[in-house]
């Protein structure tokens, strides 16, 4: 069996809708950063178990709940409140035998994120793999903000979608958020460049490992002259996303501007710090 792991705050729109895709598990955990609407009362009803705990940033507090919450199976899937556990997923998850491949400690999940209109981002996502399957105690994250996962072994893929609403909540929301991702972004920008982290161009093009090719991507990525264009031109251009239509080509410039949000964040905590 599986147990799972539900990170959320302030989530009571969107939790009963995750709660009813996992519904088939005995051991379901809601990490809860301390909501201010119903959001524990929806956990509570469906069976849940509640633990909470103040944010800092995302990694600090994966950690943290991985280390600390008793789960009652060796597996976790962790999943956000605005995903879903679809039926192909379920099935698989169904057929999971951890005594099959006794060396694998995670396995890669391929999301899919869906427009506010319901239509599904298929060219336009960046990123369609995320470790969500594993063994908490072979997990480890880091970064502030879109942490990497970082498993202490062998990471294969399981089939089947864990579907994305990122937009559940309406475009204010998800400005709203990323106007916090932003100022995260940010801060971990200049910590690097304070720090002169090293980056590797081999492991950004040929890494095998999915989340340590991103992180080496994203390390050259942040360095890239007009940043928010090229994002735009990769999206669009170079993934096709221009296939997903009106909805692929407002979705890149979503995300451009988010880009653009880093760079004036990145430029405002540069300037008051020479200030200081």
């Amino acid at each position: 069996m599986i147990s799972v792991l539900i990170l959320t705050k302030n989530e009571e729109s969107n939790l009963p809708g995750c709660l009813k895709s996992v519904a088939w598990c005995d051991d379901i955990n809601v990490f809860d950063s301390y909501s201010e609407d119903s959001t524990i009362e929806v956990a509570q009803q469906a069976g849940a178990i509640v633990t909470q705990r103040k944010f800092d940033n995302w990694s600090d507090h994966q950690n943290w709940g991985l280390a600390n919450i008793r789960f009652k199976y060796p597996w976790v899937l962790y999943i956000d409140a605005d995903e879903r556990v679809s039926e192909s997923l379920y099935l698989e998850l169904k057929r999971f035998d951890p005594d099959k491949n006794t060396d694998v400690v995670a396995y890669e999940i391929q999301r899919r994120d869906f427009a506010w209109n319901g239509k599904w981002l298929k060219r336009s996502q960046i990123s369609p793999y995320y470790v969500r399957l594993f063994r908490p105690e072979k997990m480890r994250y880091e970064r502030l903000v879109n942490p990497i996962s970082l498993a202490d072994g062998k990471v294969m893929r399981m089939n089947g979608y864990l579907d994305h609403y990122p937009f559940s909540k309406g475009f204010n929301h998800w400005f709203t958020r990323h106007l916090g991702y932003a100022n995260m972004e940010a801060e971990m920008l200049v910590h690097d460049v304070k720090a002169d982290t090293q980056f590797s161009l081999k492991k950004a093009i040929f890494e095998r490992d999915f989340t340590e090719r991103r992180y080496h991507q994203k390390g050259f990525f942040y360095r890239t002259p007009l940043r928010p264009v090229v994002k735009w031109l990769y999206m669009v251009i170079w993934r096709k996303g221009f296939m997903d239509g009106a909805t692929g080509i407002t979705y890149a410039t979503l995300q451009a501007i988010y880009e653009y949000l880093i760079v004036l964040r990145t430029r405002e905590i540069t300037a008051a710090e020479k200030v200081v």
